[in-house]
């Protein structure tokens, strides 16, 4: 069995705006400090494990994850023409290495999320992947640190069968309320959908044949015929992947989770990467945390985020818990309890047609 990670690029962050824009989004970013991009810490943490590894993008960006990922063959970043969410681009890669290696298991793995415990990563692809050869949608179910409203939710059911530490998934569940999220918690069987999906190609498609079956037909198409995407890729279903492929499928008794504590986080706005940074003890002991260049970045009494980024020079006086990011053409000033509101100013912007600032 060969193992192939699949690295959908995509999305445009825009809670994290300004500093993730559409063309220039966070998985472009180095946002955990460590001199590397999300994009290329996710290639990092998957390279050790895979015998190959694909990255499916829009065709806005193929020049930047070829910039950054100069160790993928080309023949392996697939360009999307425009973004038809999850499932088209999970399953064009799909369709590609149904083709190349029909034998193999492929693992889907988001580029802009950040693991720390990449030893528990390792060990838990490669059971998923042991899973998935026998013929399983496995999806990697996150151990919750606490009752999140902000993620999806899987539901473990019985042992798998010859599996250790795997499991049966009874359903997915939408992002719930903060007393239904404390009430999961409490049963003990309910994991983070983290949307880390590991599957046979084949296994894949046909699933997604029986809700859809041209949009398998299509996606096949051009796998077999490069030359049709533009002409096919419009057609496809604008869906995610769980809800095409992974919901149905854990109706009928077909999806496995194995359960793993990962240290993941999907840095979705900026109150989750200031509680990152600190977490990983790149924060200043006082003050708030800087990302970025810290002598531009002048505070009395104050605590928060600060991502000096346009090379000016910042003072704060008396503010707590404020996030204030500076580039060249926008500044945003909140605090973290306001951070999950950014993506209405990103709405309102491209209602005022300022596209050139998102």
């Amino acid at each position: 069995m060969t193992f192939w990670a699949v690295i959908p690029a995509g999305g445009a962050g825009t809670r994290l705006w300004p500093l993730s824009r559409s063309s220039e989004p966070k998985f472009l970013r180095d946002l955990t400090g460590h001199g590397r991009t999300l994009l290329q810490e996710t290639y990092d943490r998957l390279e050790p494990v895979s015998d190959g590894i694909m990255v499916v993008t829009g065709a806005v960006h193929e020049r930047a994850v070829c910039e950054q990922l100069p160790e993928v063959p080309h023949d392996a970043i697939l360009s999307e023409p425009s973004g038809r969410d999850s499932m088209a681009a999970i399953g064009l890669a799909a369709a590609f290495l149904e083709r190349r290696d029909p034998d193999a298991v492929m693992g889907s793995f988001a580029a802009d999320h950040v693991i720390r415990n990449v030893d528990n990563f390792h060990e838990t692809v490669r059971s998923a992947a042991a899973v998935a050869a026998d013929g399983w949608l496995v999806t990697i179910g996150i151990s919750p640190t606490f009752a999140s409203t902000a993620f999806g939710y899987i539901a473990e059911g019985a042992p798998l069968d010859g599996h250790r530490g795997a499991y049966l998934v009874d359903e997915f569940v939408e992002k719930p309320s903060a007393e239904v999220a404390a009430g999961y918690l409490a049963t003990g069987r309910y994991r983070w959908n983290a949307g880390m999906f590991v599957v046979r190609p084949t296994v894949l498609l046909d699933l997604l044949a029986e809700s859809d079956p041209g949009f398998t037909d299509r996606l096949r198409a051009i796998a077999a015929e490069p030359s049709r995407l533009e002409a096919l890729w419009e057609t496809l279903p604008t869906i995610a992947v769980d809800h095409a492929v992974a919901e149905p499928a854990a109706a009928a008794g077909k999806v496995a989770t194995v359960p793993a504590d990962l240290g993941w986080d999907d840095i979705g706005d900026f109150d989750s990467l200031a509680t990152l940074l600190q977490a990983a003890a790149t924060a200043s002991p006082e003050g708030p945390t800087i990302l970025g260049d810290d002598s531009l970045v002048h505070a009395l009494d104050s605590t928060g985020l600060v991502v000096p980024h346009s090379g000016r020079t910042i003072a704060l006086i008396g503010l707590e818990d404020i996030v204030v990011v500076d580039t060249d053409d926008a500044v945003l000033v909140t605090t973290r309890a306001h951070a999950q509101q950014v993506k209405k100013i990103v709405a309102a912007l491209k209602d005022s047609d300022r596209t050139d600032l998102t």
